[in-house]
């Protein structure tokens, strides 16, 4: 027998290594090698939002970031005395530093950090929050959750407040835009860990960081991604957007007395995206900053749900109200799905409204039975209504080849052997079909009810839409706590 030493193996091992590396750069469906990543961008942003400034921000933009600001007080509201905000609360508020900042909805105040998270956490319990559709990411909550607080602490003029708002949510989408969906589809809740950075941008912005100051409050937000999609359907959830908001906030702080970090936190080869994602797309980051903006294409969810659902529960509701559809009519329900809305909400039995959000089942036969998708849709009681429990086990979705995530084929097939069918394309709530302003005060109006007096409803109503005008945004904060 012939004896090979260690070492004629472990070269014959490297000449191996490297033919199958060199037929990995020849064959066409091998991976591409990582490339070189540019050295600046994390550099670039924090450039950038040192110095963009209120005055440029096209109309549009500032539009949308009114209805941002808008739509998530009146999740905030909503979710404000929610179990898990009660919870939250009593756990904290033993060791919360000087009372710095209110809840809404809420009398207790908090130390900024705490309410920053626990305006987070109020905001995102109800799913009913903004979305930017391009990366799943709700972007209001860890970055208005963040600044707001730290305005009820330093004063500062809506349109600086409007300005960090905008540029956090610029931040946060496209940095996510970079890194989804691979990021995503790991196991990541993009809203946490995408949104701390946004939080940071917003409070540093707010906090007059220089751009070495900013590049340090990127890099330490970079070094606290949290959230799981493994939490979806629990108390947890939530928690991801509020713990994004007090992180970015705690790592502006931390930066704004010159706590360093690295200069490539985000793009450095063992940095955020690298280690969290097999995807890294910087140009998302760096190109057409001040020109192109992710804020924009923001969205308002009309159903308090995964987005993923949406297009489902417009198909029932509108198949419901124009036939004017009683349970006992309805023999089975099919949908043809993307593979997206069975992975994230497949659960069959809910046992919670929490659950329920996650229940492609439960939500088109809620909306079947009770014609609408709201918070009340979604709550313990509507997941256990024995009609709506008969109904949920006659809907049948299946993973159908070319059905978009954004896009549902709903048919009914009804006890006189009748079939009712619905394409949606677009639903209601997202870019190509957006809520009014309209909708998403009655959004407000319903979520803030028996929560807060009607004339408070609509004052704060009037200050959210007025926010770029007043001369101290916490007065928004204020406004919306209860006496």
């Amino acid at each position: 027998m012939t004896r090979i030493d260690r070492r004629t193996l472990l070269g014959a091992a490297s000449l191996a290594l490297a033919g199958s590396t060199a037929q990995a750069a020849s064959d066409p469906v091998a991976p591409p090698a990582r490339s070189t990543p540019p050295h600046d961008v994390t550099r670039t942003l924090a450039r950038y939002v040192t110095t963009a400034r209120f005055e440029d921000l096209p109309e549009a933009v500032r539009r949308e970031g009114t209805r941002t600001f808008l739509n998530w007080v009146g999740v905030a509201i909503g979710g404000s005395h929610h179990e898990t905000l009660d919870v939250a609360v009593s756990a904290l508020q033993p060791f919360s530093g000087p009372p710095q900042a209110g809840l809404f909805g809420r009398s207790e105040r908090f130390d900024i950090m705490n309410a920053a998270f626990l305006n987070g956490v109020s905001s995102h319990i109800f799913d009913y929050d903004d979305t930017h559709l391009k990366t799943v990411i709700h972007p209001a909550g860890p970055v208005a959750s963040a600044i707001l607080a730290l305005a009820e602490m330093r004063p500062v003029s809506g349109a600086e407040f409007l300005n960090a708002l905008v540029l956090g949510v610029e931040t946060e989408c496209r940095i996510g835009n970079a890194v989804y969906p691979n990021h995503y589809d790991v196991g990541w809740h993009i809203t946490g860990t995408a949104g701390v950075f946004g939080a940071a941008a917003a409070a540093g912005r707010l906090l007059g960081l220089s751009e070495q100051q900013m590049v340090w409050a990127l890099g330490l937000a970079a070094s606290q991604p949290v959230g799981l999609r493994e939490s979806f359907g629990s108390m947890n959830k939530s928690f991801n957007p509020g713990r994004a908001a007090a992180n970015g906030l705690f790592a502006a702080i931390l930066a704004s007395k010159n706590y360093t970090s690295s200069d490539g936190m985000i793009e450095a080869r063992r940095g955020w995206a690298n280690t969290l994602s097999t995807k890294q797309d910087y140009r998302e980051i760096t190109e057409g900053l001040g020109s192109r903006y992710e804020a924009a294409l923001n969205t308002y969810k009309p159903f308090a749900c995964g987005i993923v659902m949406h297009p489902a529960i417009d198909a029932a509701v509108q198949l419901r109200t124009e036939n004017r559809l009683t349970p006992e009519q309805i023999q089975r329900v099919d949908l043809k799905v993307h593979p997206l809305v069975l992975e994230l909400t497949g659960k069959t039995a809910p046992r919670t409204g929490l659950e329920g959000k996650f229940s492609i089942t439960h939500a088109v036969a809620v909306a079947l039975v009770e014609g609408a998708g709201g918070e009340k849709q979604f709550s313990d009681r509507a997941v256990r209504d024995p009609v709506v429990t008969a109904l949920r086990a006659k809907v049948v979705p299946t993973v159908t080849p070319g059905v978009k995530p954004e896009q549902v084929d709903l048919t009914i097939t009804l006890a006189d052997g009748r079939t009712l069918t619905r394409h949606i394309e677009h639903a209601v709530g997202s870019v190509e079909n957006p809520m009014s302003d309209a909708d998403l005060e009655r959004k407000f109006t319903d979520l803030a009810d028996g929560i807060l007096p009607e004339a408070q409803i609509r004052r704060v109503m009037s200050l959210c839409r007025d926010v770029a005008n007043l001369k101290d945004a916490g007065k928004v904060a204020r406004a919306g706590a209860r006496a």
